[in-house]
């Protein structure tokens, strides 16, 4: 009986340490891809003249940090609060409302965004080449 027991446990534990690494696994590939669609950027016209995209960002969700070299009119299809950081550490509170449209101008520095709020943020872009 005692043989019998050892040889359940020696087949089972392994068994368990091989479901829990493989469930291990399977979490960490499901928080990349939540992390990779935090946020997105979807190109809708991409032609010699003008780039348009639509970028949404989930809350909590951040960009990379990128120099966005040209002129831009963004139109806000749903509002929301981002923060902005800059290489130098720099934070500064970015509101957006939903309906508004603005002009924006070359970037002076790189700097990511993140979503602060609890709710998405989606804006469209028109991003003249």
């Amino acid at each position: 009986m005692k043989h019998l027991i050892r040889l359940f446990v020696s087949v089972l534990v392994p068994a368990f340490m091989l479901v829990g690494v493989a469930a291990n696994s399977a979490m960490a590939q499901d928080k990349a891809k939540a992390a990779a669609k935090s946020y997105e950027r979807l190109v809708l016209v991409d032609n010699a003249k003008v780039v348009v995209t639509r970028v949404t960002t989930k809350p909590g969700g951040e960009s990379d940090s990128r120099l966005r070299n040209t002129y831009r009119v963004v139109y806000v299809l749903k509002g929301g609060t981002q923060e902005r950081t800059f290489a130098d550490g720099k934070k500064e509170i970015n509101k957006y409302k939903t309906g508004e449209t603005r002009f924006v101008e070359p970037d002076k520095a790189a700097y990511k965004i993140k979503n602060t709020g609890k709710t998405d943020i989606v804006i469209q872009v028109v991003q003249l080449k």
